[in-house]
């Protein structure tokens, strides 16, 4: 418990554990202002479904990335979720003590830097609550007591990056792709998410209201190859503490995974080989989220699907 970085950080140098090395450091370069990901109104859609349908189906093929507004979801709901995750982060120390867990198998898990903290050879700038939400007749019962308004909101991974004292040296979440489906996220007021694309890192400018929906490893393969899963970090700042809302959908770990029949034929042969999700995520979690190493096992060296 006393590992969690909003415990400890106040006034402190930096520790040395949580220096990234030199290669994948920030730094204190500016990230170019003229580059944003996509942003696509659901509103048009209720003028033209065709049009809005082909802007998120050229921002998942270029980019990985885009946001969405006008989406139906009120303000009310968007505020309240937030303000009530950071309500949490906010708490004394004892009264989160109970959902502390360094076990990655818990399904309510309170926890900090990374999925395994005692083999990491460096931290991150950050406090996790993650949860499962389904079936969520099972799963609210083990969700957090306090605040007593948490469980009106359904969500999966809160993060939460304290002001941070060099935020040059250090990263609050590493390059990676996600392994699901698909991740709705909610990232408030305060800039951090940043998009790797053609070389070079391209800043999230947070929108009011807006959600920032991403494409994950398993809807690349689904599309194969078709839709792009994109690399994406968090950077700190040293001025005030980021919070943000993640939503990662996804299949059962049973489910096999493979591209579309509808997306492949003979001139468009599959690219990946059938396998149960499981068998995805125990490997996408030993090569720490890089993108290449954990495609390669699953990757065909011939025209042929084979469930391992």
């Amino acid at each position: 418990m006393e590992r969690l970085v909003s415990n400890w950080y106040n006034h402190r140098p930096l520790p040395e554990s949580y220096i990234c090395p030199p290669e994948t450091r920030p730094g204190k370069l500016s990230i170019p202002s003229g580059d944003t990901i996509p942003v696509v109104s659901l509103g048009e859609a209720l003028i033209n479904r065709s049009n809005t349908i082909l802007n998120v189906l050229r921002a998942s093929q270029e980019f990985g990335f885009f946001q969405v507004v006008n989406h139906g979801v009120s303000e009310k709901v968007l505020n309240d979720t937030m303000n009530v995750v950071e309500e949490f982060f906010k708490m004394p120390m004892e009264e989160k003590a109970s959902l502390y867990s360094e076990d990655p198998n818990k399904v309510c898990r309170l926890y900090t830097s990374n999925i395994n903290y005692g083999t990491e050879k460096y931290h991150f700038w950050r406090d996790i609550l993650k949860h499962h939400c389904h079936p969520l007749d099972d799963c609210i019962k083990l969700w957090p007591q306090k605040p007593t308004r948490y469980s009106e909101a359904m969500l999966l991974v809160a993060n939460h990056y304290p002001p941070c004292p060099d935020p040059s040296l250090t990263l609050g979440l590493p390059k990676h792709c996600d392994p699901n489906l698909i991740t709705i996220l909610l990232q408030g007021h305060t800039f951090g998410l940043q998009v790797f694309k053609d070389g070079q890192w391209i800043g999230v400018q947070p929108l009011p209201n807006a959600l920032v929906v991403n494409i994950g490893h398993q809807l690349r393969i689904v599309s194969n190859n078709k839709l792009k899963s994109a690399e994406h970090r968090a950077v700190t700042n040293s001025k005030v503490a980021r919070t943000t809302v993640g939503l990662f959908i996804s299949s059962s770990e049973d489910s096999i995974i493979e591209p579309a029949k509808s997306l492949t034929n003979a001139a468009q042969p599959p690219l990946y080989r059938a396998f149960r999700y499981k068998e995805f995520l125990s490997y996408y979690f030993s090569m720490m989220g890089d993108t290449e190493l954990a495609l390669q096992p699953f990757k065909l060296p011939f025209n042929q699907s084979v469930i391992s």
